[in-house]
């Protein structure tokens, strides 16, 4: 579990922008590429390359941008790229050799980048390297020294201490250039990057028995996290969290349920569903059982409505008939034989067999 901050409505935007690279070589993987590189900035995908196109390519329209500062980087970066699939490739074999492993499926994996608050201009670099999903070995930026997770990476962090040379270009590439390069993408892709938008959210029950889902949709970027509290101590137990989807305008939307069969009435105040955007204000919608939206109510209504509508079309219709009708002897005949209750009873009959 985690504890949940609460922010005021005058929480200012998260200023933290962060640049990250996930490079990632695999064995054994059939149908995949053996090698795949993968840029982000702010959580936002911005380039991608892998062995089987071998060209790294712009993944937002804004990247193209960067040619104006750089006319050969794309060239230059898919030759980079190239270079580390081919580096990969051999370091993945020498760790199955370390690790006495022959076949079957392995991954190797570094992650690296920087990171930067627009606030307080406090910077900060890192380089992680795993091996089948754990870490094996990163770099103490600070202290210029790679850290073994693992005995099996003792090898590699003696090698790579010796070699003063490249950690000092380490550490300028993740405290300067890095830094350099994510100010360029956050200024070309700010309109995006920046944009925040609020959901509207509502109380929803299908039944009287179900859950009641608290839903937010329309928010924007997606980085956003909904839980159920009961005065200040927030809800595990009957939550249900469900993920997090992409509306069609490109906005997301989200639920979180909450079993309520268990729930005194007394207790509905007590209880909150809270919304929080990353880095924005949070919203906050009561359980109260006035402002929930079910489909079983709304049914109820409009069948309701239906009946008072049909009966009313039915006694005018009947009144018509009864004045336009010469014939007294047919006039009480009519008379004796209409029944609103039992024509309005075979309507929505007829319509229900019809749906069926």
């Amino acid at each position: 579990s985690h504890t949940w901050a609460h922010l005021s409505d005058t929480t200012e935007r998260n200023l933290v922008h962060i640049r990250r690279y996930f490079n990632t070589a695999s064995s054994g993987v059939p149908n995949f590429p053996e090698f795949v590189a993968v840029g982000m900035v702010d959580d936002v995908q911005t380039v991608h390359y892998d062995s089987n196109t071998r060209r790294l390519q712009p993944k937002q329209e804004w990247m193209k941008e960067v040619t104006a500062d750089d006319p050969q980087y794309w060239n230059i970066s898919t030759q980079n790229a190239f270079g580390d699939q081919q580096s990969y490739k051999v370091n993945i074999e020498i760790l199955k050799q370390r690790f006495n492993q022959t076949g079957g499926v392995h991954i190797y994996q570094r992650m690296y980048g920087c990171q930067r608050d627009d606030k307080t201009g406090e910077k900060n670099g890192f380089d992680k390297f795993g091996y089948d999903g754990a870490d094996f070995i990163s770099l103490k930026l600070k202290e210029g020294i790679w850290d073994a997770a693992k005995r099996e990476a003792e090898i590699t962090k003696h090698k790579w201490d010796q070699d003063e040379a490249e950690i000092e270009r380490l550490k300028f590439y993740l405290n300067q250039i890095c830094i350099q390069w994510l100010q360029k993408f956050v200024n070309y892709g700010k309109s995006s990057l920046m944009r925040t938008e609020l959901p509207s959210v509502s109380l929803l029950q299908k039944t009287p028995s179900s859950p009641v889902s608290c839903h937010a949709t329309g928010f924007y970027p997606d980085r956003a996290v909904m839980s159920w509290w009961k005065g200040e101590e927030e809800l595990h137990e009957d939550v249900d969290h469900g993920e997090i989807l992409l509306n069609p305008d490109g906005t997301f939307q989200a639920s979180v349920d909450l079993k309520v069969s268990s729930v005194p009435p007394e207790d509905w105040s007590s209880y909150k569903c809270v919304f929080q955007l990353s880095g924005v204000k949070e919203i906050t919608t009561t359980l109260d059982k006035t402002q929930i939206r079910t489909n079983w109510g709304n049914n109820t209504a409009v069948i309701a409505a239906v009946a008072v509508v049909l009966a009313l079309v039915l006694v005018l219709v009947g009144v018509g008939l009864l004045l336009s009708t010469k014939n007294k002897g047919e006039r009480w005949r009519w008379k004796q034989s209409f029944n609103p209750s039992l024509c309005f009873c075979f309507s929505l009959n007829d319509k229900r067999r019809r749906k069926r």
